[in-house]
């Protein structure tokens, strides 16, 4: 089955092989092959499994990061989850309405709190990653599992020495 959006990135890729410097062909197959990725399993995890609910990937992910860490302030979420502060806030005030978060003043710093999930946000981040991870089992099922290894490792080695303006 034909792809347009894989014919496209092909042809672009021919186009900037015959262009002079800074044109990077390789570089710009890999950068648009993983953000249009990136798009579509965005796309296809909120459209399937988190706007059914009413929330976002971002929310989910917020709660997930709960979930694993526990009660946590917001600008380490922020720091952990590539988002700005004032990201977090928003999405922690959405999940607050809903009664899935809670703040809760930290005993040492009154003016700090921490986040935290609420038995109703711990029981539907539990149901949720199975679904998520079901689904992201079939995004990646045509890698085995040293392919998957290997694409991680590379993955991280990128993220790792990325600009340092990049955040």
């Amino acid at each position: 089955m034909e792809r347009p959006d894989l014919s496209y990135a092909a042809y672009a890729r021919d186009r900037l092989a015959g262009m002079p410097s800074p044109a990077d062909p390789e570089a710009f197959a890999l950068a648009y092959h993983l953000l249009h990725l990136s798009y579509l399993i965005v796309a296809d995890l909120e459209s399937h499994i988190h706007r059914p609910r009413g929330w976002t990937l971002p929310g989910f992910r917020l709660m997930f990061k709960l979930w694993l860490l526990g009660p946590t302030q917001p600008a380490r979420l922020a720091e952990i989850s590539a988002m700005s502060r004032s990201a977090v806030t928003n999405a922690v005030n959405t999940l607050e309405r809903v009664g899935l978060v809670e703040r809760r003043p930290l005993p040492d710093d009154g003016r700090a709190v921490a986040v935290a999930l609420t038995a109703a946000g711990e029981d539907a981040v539990r149901e949720t990653f199975g679904e998520q991870t079901r689904r992201e089992q079939q995004w990646f099922a045509t890698l085995d599992t040293e392919e998957r290894a290997t694409l991680t490792r590379l993955l991280t080695r990128v993220l790792t020495a990325r600009p340092e303006d990049a955040g």
